[in-house]
């Protein structure tokens, strides 16, 4: 009696358990919605992006510079083979 009694309770708990986990869930996944949304948070991450961007084109010609011809151009190729020529950093799929 005991044993179905615990069986009982582990299963109510675990029930109300993954219940009480999903609100939260949709609670913080709501919140950091509203968080991206936020025009400030939106400037800030694009600035950081710009200037990522920036950085590593500079870096890039730094190592550029100094690496064999033959291993930049490999490079290159293959950069431009995978992406295009493009650079999709900081952009998001939606």
């Amino acid at each position: 009696m005991r044993r179905l009694t615990f069986i009982a309770g582990l299963a109510v708990g675990y029930v109300l358990g993954t219940r009480a986990g999903r609100e939260r869930y949709e609670q913080l996944k709501k919140s950091a919605g509203r968080i991206s949304q936020n025009p400030a948070v939106r400037n800030a991450a694009e600035t950081a992006a710009m200037s990522g961007r920036e950085y590593a084109g500079k870096a890039y010609h730094s190592v550029s510079e100094k690496v064999p011809g033959s291993v930049a151009e490999r490079v290159r190729s293959l950069r431009s083979r995978n992406h295009n020529g493009e650079d999709d950093w900081g952009t998001t799929n939606t």
